[in-house]
This record gives C-alpha cells, structure tokens and sequence, in this order.
C-alpha cells in the first residue's frame, strides 16, 4: 500500500522546455556542451559553486554577457498550470498521503521562479509538501542513490510504501532498484492530474 509520494518539479508541475537553454546558448556563440561544461553544471546544481562563480565560469570561458548567460540559463522555465497546483493542494488537503518534493534544481532556476511566480504562489506550492528538497540545498542530486537513501532515511520511509514521479527515466530506474514505485511521467501526452488512474493506486 502506497502511503508516501515524491513528486519531481520541472516537466511534472512546471512546464519546461529542455532544448531552450541549448538553443539560447547558440544564438550567444555556445554551439558545444563539453565534460568540463557539464561537470560545472552538475556542481552548480548540488550546491558545490555559487551563482557567481557559475555565471562566471561561462562568461570567461565563452566571453558573453552575464546578464544574457542568466536569461539562457533560464530560458527552459516555461508555466505552472495551475490545475496542477489545485490536484496538489486537494491531495495536501486529503492527508491520505505524505507528500515530498525532490527536484534536480539550481538557486538561478529557483529564483527566476519566485520571482516569476510570485512569493505567495511558490509558498502556497511549497507549504503542500511535508519535505521541499532542492538539489543546491541538500548538496546531492539524482539519480545518485544516495539522494533517495538521504529521503528514505531522513523521514523514515519504507520503500515498498514509497511511489516516485519524475519525467528522466535514469531517475525512476534508479529508485525503483531501491524497491521503490516509479511513473516515468512523459510531459508530452501524460499529466500528474491523472495520478490516480494508475494501476499503484488502485488496490
């Protein structure tokens, strides 16, 4: 019996646009991603290199404007339907479930959508969560094992009662080796309102 969900953010209640950044970064000259790159990146978003050294690393290394590096960045944030935040808000409500939110994310990202949003939106979205785990904040990302065990352990949860949803198929393969259910979510044609239509839920 499933009594404990963790959502995913982006492509599961935010909409995104994953090949805006790439496309954005080209028009500025960027036509390559390279390990180096990307390993900047990932520290980024563990909360390993601040927002600073961040933007500073791509504007001396590609010698492009800051503020147009920050708005690249960006560019793959697109709308938060707000059916989705209505679902999410009658399921805090319900209290049939523990609810925890672990997302793959940088303080760049998440500022831009306070700020987008607006401070009592994000908090009303945030408040539906027991735990809000932002990778940058907790200094551990997926799919790495150790940020399911750190959810697991943190809040006491058994596996087996654990149901995960997140649009990246290495993040759903990797919990389910931990025992625990997985909806790889495709944002194209699938939609978290729908939740409740799995075959998870209906025992």
């Amino acid at each position: 019996m499933i009594k404990n969900i963790i959502f995913d953010f982006g492509d599961v209640f935010i909409n995104l646009d994953k090949q805006a950044t790439y496309v954005a970064l080209a028009k500025l000259g960027v036509n390559e991603v390279s390990e180096s790159m990307m390993q900047v990146y990932y520290d980024y978003e563990m909360g390993l290199m601040a927002t600073d050294e961040f933007v500073d690393y791509f504007h001396n290394e590609f010698k492009i404007d800051k503020e147009s590096l920050i708005d690249a960045w960006n560019a793959i944030l697109l709308d938060f339907p707000l059916h989705r935040l209505n679902f999410l808000k009658e399921l805090a409500d319900s209290k049939k479930y523990r609810l925890f939110l672990l997302s793959n994310t940088n303080d760049l990202h998440i500022s831009w959508i306070q700020k987008n949003w607006g401070d009592e939106l994000y908090k009303e979205f945030k408040s539906c969560y027991e735990q809000f785990y932002l990778s940058h904040e907790i200094n551990l990302r997926k799919p790495n094992k150790n940020i399911y065990e750190f959810v697991l352990n943190e809040n006491q949860l058994v596996a087996e009662e654990t149901f995960f949803i997140d649009d990246t198929k290495e993040n759903t393969d990797a919990v389910k080796n931990l025992g625990i259910k997985a909806w790889n979510i495709d944002p194209t044609s699938e939609d978290i309102v729908d939740l409740f239509s799995r075959e998870e839920f209906s025992v």
